[in-house]
């Protein structure tokens, strides 16, 4: 059973959203167990405060990181694979016993500093959307990808 973290900075505020993550952590319990760690955002007002305010929310981050996790950034740069790719790399690494952490930022993005603790760099699209529905996004696709690995009909 793989294990899986997914850091998030800034909380689900919308009800279908929330209904949304309580059912795909529902389909996924046969196959992983996860934990969802929400961050609270910090606020800025211009873009050297949104620097800061970036720095901070990297701090609470690295506080949330295990020693001995395999850690995965979400951004827009990351390394993009189709859903049957991202089903053999997450088989892959889950192979490996160790918990993966999948990290995603505010709306502002993640801090640089963060690469220096990342495994992996991967991208859900290149298109940009709300972190709310990114967070969906990412939670749908760890749950395709173990119905992909064990031959359970889902992705079509």
């Amino acid at each position: 059973m793989l294990k899986i973290k997914i850091i998030c900075v800034g909380k689900l505020k919308e009800k279908a959203y929330s209904e949304l993550e309580k059912e795909f952590l529902k389909r996924l319990s046969p196959f992983a167990k996860v934990k969802v760690s929400e961050l609270s955002e910090v606020s800025y007002s211009d873009d050297d405060s949104a620097l800061k305010a970036k720095q901070k929310e990297a701090d609470m981050i690295v506080n949330q990181l295990p020693d001995d996790g395999i850690i995965i950034l979400l951004e827009e740069k990351g390394v993009e694979r189709d859903s049957v790719e991202f089903a053999k790399f997450l088989d892959r690494i889950g192979g490996l016993g160790q918990e993966i952490v999948f990290v995603l930022g505010s709306g502002i993005g993640l801090h640089e500093s963060l690469k220096q603790y990342a495994n992996y760099t991967i991208s859900l699209s290149k298109m940009t959307f709300p972190h709310n529905q990114a967070r969906i996004l990412l939670e749908e696709q760890i749950y395709r990808a173990c119905t992909i690995i064990t031959g359970k009909k889902y992705h079509k």
